[in-house]
């Protein structure tokens, strides 16, 4: 009776820790799916802004046939962005792409017609209702990694995410030359 006692406490045990590391395990993966899913928003709207952009640039090259350097540059780096792997390559592709369209909205100012074409004050309000929806997922995505790294960081679960091979994930960081203030000349 008394070996029978401890056997069920043993198997208790056994049972309650296994119960303890299989919801542990399922809680870092549902972590890292958030963190996965937060991503793709991203992904989603730098895919939207992307498909924008050569509109715009048609729209724009009517009217300013030799700002050609500002067109291309956009081109490039719309094409950086498509091929960029990495987090760390995308947040940098996306801030040489900001650049570009900041350098595109001055070549506006110079055209007044521009400015007043349906088309084209159509496709900066899309253009900028994305800009917004990438700041928001940007934002949900760095809040999600943070949730996620702060979960498998933490005592007792650091053990089971390094056992498991849960890895800390990287922020959607802007560039050092997004922290400089830029300079408007009219």
């Amino acid at each position: 009776m008394k070996r029978f006692k401890g056997l069920i406490i043993t198997l208790a045990v056994i049972a309650f820790l296994g119960l303890w590391v299989g919801g542990t395990y399922n809680s870092l993966v549902s972590y890292n799916e958030k963190v996965n899913n937060s991503y793709a928003q991203i992904q989603n709207n730098l895919q939207r802004r992307a498909d924008l952009i050569p509109n715009l640039v048609e729209t724009v090259k009517g009217y300013a046939k030799h700002e050609k350097e500002v067109l291309n540059n956009i081109a490039d780096a719309r094409a950086k962005l498509a091929g960029a792997k990495s987090i760390p390559e995308q947040a940098a592709a996306n801030e040489q792409l900001n650049g570009a369209l900041s350098r595109l909205l001055v070549v506006v100012e110079n055209y007044p017609n521009l400015k007043a074409d349906a088309n084209f004050r159509q496709l900066m309000d899309e253009l900028a209702g994305t800009e917004n929806r990438i700041a928001v997922a940007r934002k949900d995505y760095n809040d999600t990694v943070r949730a996620y790294n702060v979960k498998i960081k933490k005592f007792p679960t650091v053990i089971f995410a390094n056992m498991f091979g849960f890895e800390e994930k990287p922020y959607f960081e802007a560039s050092q030359d997004a922290q400089k203030t830029p300079k408007v000349n009219f």
